[in-house]
């Protein structure tokens, strides 16, 4: 089985993904990798790819006093999940004016509505944007999602915190959560933040490994890449197969704002990048696309996995056609 791509093959711009064809046979070993405890309910859970809270989604929000208006026609598909994670964009400020332009962001306080509506249960707080607001805007913001009832991973209070991730159980499965960030200054910052993972593969893989300790299921987000490419960066590539061989069974990518290929490799699968969820990026057609990937787990078994195609037509995002197996 080959590598499924939302739109054209890279294979031919990347020569990396040559050794990731995977056969039936294995296919089948995957989803067999893991074993059920017993557990017979289904577990689905569901990925999306960017939020940005701010700028034009901001501003209609004012407009039609609605801070969730963005999410809620895609809010009951993402509500039925057992979990729904999306990357946070847009770090939370209760100081200074709403942002309406610009690429430095700031969600206002109200606009977690919308994540509230969607049922979303963690996101990813580990990307180049998480800065935006310095580190008053990194507190805030896990503050601010504790207290509305949103788990966070990929930033803590402190670095070891951060590096411990989060778990989430459903169904008696545990589910164990990592975020990385290639970037996290946005050219903004000299400094680091060590609060805030970055995608170093020997941290990531110490991470991994304490995180089988106290999960059923690893999973690892990862914000990297080249912006608007259609196939994964190298960096992409080696930073997500470290974090399967490492025993993460999915991986999922942001970043680039338009959605790149999945793979099958060893025991899990990774999508490389989701593209957006909610973004204001209008200039670009492929920024209009996104993917929402759904997983579903049998016990800690993996037995289906399939991606789920949206357009976002206003900064609104919303299912565009049928779902596509990845098994």
């Amino acid at each position: 089985m080959t590598i499924h791509s939302p739109g054209p093959s890279p294979a031919s711009s990347n020569g990396a993904y040559a050794d990731s064809v995977t056969s039936r046979r294995s296919l089948l070993s995957l989803l067999a990798a893991a074993p059920v405890y017993g557990a017979t309910s289904e577990t689905r859970l569901l990925f999306g790819g960017d939020v940005m809270l701010c700028r034009f989604i901001g501003q209609v929000a004012r407009q039609k006093q609605d801070p969730a208006w963005a999410l809620r026609e895609l809010a009951p598909l993402l509500a039925a999940a057992d979990i729904a994670f999306v990357n946070l964009e847009s770090p939370f400020s209760d100081k200074g004016k709403p942002v309406d332009r610009g690429m430095v962001f700031k969600a206002e306080p109200n606009m977690i509505a919308g994540l509230k509506l969607a049922g979303i249960a963690i996101v990813s707080t580990a990307n180049n944007h998480a800065r935006d607001r310095g580190a008053y805007g990194v507190e805030f913001t896990l503050r601010w999602l504790a207290e509305n009832g949103i788990a966070s991973v990929g930033s803590a209070a402190t670095a070891a915190l951060a590096h411990e991730g989060t778990v989430l159980q459903r169904n008696g499965i545990r589910f164990g959560f990592l975020a990385y960030a290639q970037d996290q200054a946005n050219g903004n910052w000299p400094d680091i933040d060590d609060r805030i993972c970055a995608m170093d593969i020997p941290a990531m893989q110490r991470d991994v490994a304490a995180m089988r300790g106290k999960s059923d299921v690893a999973v690892v987000s990862m914000h990297g890449g080249a912006e608007y490419w259609s196939h994964a960066h190298p960096l992409q590539i080696k930073f997500a197969r470290a974090a399967v061989d490492a025993g993460a069974r999915i991986v999922v990518g942001h970043h680039p704002h338009v959605t790149q290929p999945w793979e099958l490799h060893g025991s899990g699968v990774i999508f490389y990048s989701l593209g957006n969820l909610v973004f204001d990026q209008f200039d670009r057609k492929e920024t209009q696309r996104g993917l929402l990937a759904e997983v579903v787990f049998q016990g800690s078994q993996m037995v289906r996995i399939n991606a789920i195609p949206l357009s976002l037509a206003g900064g609104i995002p919303r299912v565009s056609g049928s779902a596509t197996p990845v098994k």
